[in-house]
This record gives structure tokens, C-alpha cells and sequence, in this order.
């Protein structure tokens, strides 16, 4: 099994493309969710930490496997790096699935969040409240694209016993920041905003409105409006 082991994950141990990837994503998360005061940098705590640990495992050393095969008898023909790909049993087929699926779901993601911090950025210049385009469909959907960001990444495409730990944590902890904005937000607009908490889901578009939302994160015609 040791043997096996050793082929398998012969891939790993690039920790420098591990800190390069670590670097290059963390520096993507904080230019979009910059923090501002502590609960946010809770927040962004728990998510470089959901960084780090898939990077290091998805580069590193994959210790998830190794811990699961050493300790809990996890065993097959075909012993991978990636979990999906070891449960399953599908070998490269099903790291390619779970790699393509994961993907999709990330650049998903990362496109809700861009297009949501336009949108907001530009409302806050202008003093208004911003229900159109993304938020038309959630109140939150920076934090609606990070989640399904996280989600692709850390949980489709190469899920470890960290990322899948920190996932809901991650959830938790930004529903937590999104009620103490909404506070903020009703203090400032008042009526206006109730009426569209009332219309509107925080982070979940309503059902069948998920294509909408897709295809509004790649709407610029918003941000070039005036």
C-alpha cells in the first residue's frame, strides 16, 4: 500500500506553485473583500485558512488521503490525491469530472462577487440603494459568489478534511456579517430597505432564478450606466 501510495501522489510536494497559488488567490479575496473591522477579519480569517490548507493539500502533500488511508482503512486499487477520486473509484476520470465540475462552479462564483462589488461600489459613490442587476435576485451576492467559489474549489474539485470543515464556518460566519450590514443598511434607508428584504432572499435566488443570476454577473451594462 505504501508503494501504491508513493505513485500516486508523486505529483505532490510543488510547494512552491502551492505558495504561488496561495499569494496569487489570497491577494484576489482581499482586493474584493477588503476588511474593514474585526468581525470582517473574522471572516477573511476563516477563508485564508480554507486557502491555505487546499492549496497545501492540493499541491503539497495531500494529507487528507494519507490520513484516511493510515488511520481510518481507507483502501483501493487506486489510491489518488484527489478524495472524490479515491471514494468514487473513477481514477483520472473522476479527478477530471470533479476538476471540471468544481471549476465551473468557481469562475461562477468569482464572476457574482466581481460584478456584485461593481454594482455595490458604484451605488455607495452615488448614495443609493442598489436592488438592480444581481440584487435584484439576492441581497448578498458577493458573499452568494463566495460561497459557491469555495464550494467548487474546496469541495467539488479537491475537497480535504479542512476545506470541508471550514466550508460551513465560512457560511456562518459571512450570514453573521450580512445581518450586521443589514442593520447598518436599514439605519440608513429605512423603509425602503424592509420592502426589499421582503421581496428579496439574502443569499439563495428563488427558485428557478439561478440562470438569471448567472447571466446578470455577466452584465456590464449596469456599470456603464449612469
Amino acid at each position: 500500500m505504501d508503494q501504491t501510495m508513493n505513485e500516486s501522489f508523486n505529483h505532490a510536494g510543488t510547494w512552491g506553485i502551492a505558495l504561488i497559488v496561495v499569494v496569487l488567490v489570497s491577494w484576489f479575496f482581499y482586493r474584493n473583500f477588503a476588511p474593514k473591522n474585526w468581525r470582517e477579519w473574522v471572516g477573511a480569517g476563516a477563508v485564508q485558512a480554507f486557502i491555505i490548507a487546499l492549496y497545501a493539500e492540493m499541491y503539497g502533500f495531500p494529507l487528507t488521503i494519507y490520513l484516511l488511508v493510515r488511520f481510518f482503512g481507507l483502501d483501493s486499487e487506486y489510491v489518488s490525491a484527489s478524495l472524490w477520486s479515491t471514494l468514487v473509484g473513477f481514477g483520472e476520470t473522476g479527478m477530471l469530472i470533479s476538476m471540471l465540475l468544481g471549476y465551473a462552479l468557481a469562475f461562477i462564483g468569482i464572476g457574482l462577487f466581481i460584478q456584485g462589488w461593481r454594482q455595490v461600489h458604484k451605488a455607495r459613490g452615488e448614495n443609493r440603494l442598489v436592488t438592480d442587476g444581481l440584487y435584484a435576485y439576492v441581497r448578498h451576492p458577493q458573499y452568494t459568489g463566495l460561497f459557491i467559489a469555495l464550494f467548487g474549489e474546496g469541495v467539488v474539485h479537491w475537497p480535504t478534511l479542512f476545506s470541508v470543515g471550514l466550508f460551513p464556518v465560512i457560511v456562518l460566519v459571512y450570514t453573521w456579517l450580512a445581518l450586521r450590514e443589514e442593520q447598518q443598511v436599514l439605519k440608513q434607508f429605512g423603509e425602503a430597505y424592509r420592502a426589499y428584504q421582503r421581496q428579496v432572499p439574502m443569499f439563495i435566488p428563488r427558485w428557478g432564478r439561478w440562470r438569471q443570476l448567472a447571466a446578470a454577473s455577466r452584465d456590464s451594462k449596469d456599470d456603464e450606466a449612469t
